[in-house]
């Protein structure tokens, strides 16, 4: 049974190994992790913890003003599984508990897949960042969901 819970300092070599898998060559190291994780009051964290197997992890950043989807993660192996629509859908309750009235994201400009999802979940196109997921180069498309029955 997969659960989410808090993303802990423990949990580091299993994220890293995700994002070698999904992410390489554009991986958050581990000290990007733990410097995310020390600043508890703006920043949400979350694994997928399946039997004490780490299948997934999410990350928000989130201001009085306005939050940010900052990494979503699902090994290839749980893809197509609804894993990360439940990662994004815990971010965007915690979003709308600490009341952002919007939630930003950038998304690999080359992941359809990833932009379909946040597109069911509210959010629009407004915008692209040319070459900014380094060192490959690639774009990312900037997507906007405004806060609804606040």
């Amino acid at each position: 049974m997969t659960r989410l819970r808090p993303m802990t300092l423990a949990d580091l070599p299993a994220v890293m190994l995700l994002e070698e898998e999904l992410f390489a060559p554009d991986t958050w190291t581990a000290a990007m992790y733990r410097d995310e994780l020390a600043q508890t009051r703006t920043r949400h964290y979350l694994v997928a913890d399946d039997g004490g197997a780490v299948v997934g992890y999410a990350g928000l950043i989130a201001y009085d003003d306005e939050a940010h989807v900052a990494t979503i993660g699902v090994t290839g192996a749980r893809q197509g599984q609804g894993m990360g629509a439940l990662l994004l859908d815990a971010l965007l309750a915690e979003a709308d508990r600490r009341g952002s009235p919007v939630v930003l994201l950038e998304v690999r400009a080359d992941n359809e897949r990833a932009q379909e999802l946040y597109r069911r979940r509210g959010f629009a196109e407004i915008g692209r960042r040319p070459k900014y997921y380094q060192p490959s180069g690639t774009d990312a498309v900037v997507m906007k969901r405004e806060r609804t029955g606040a």
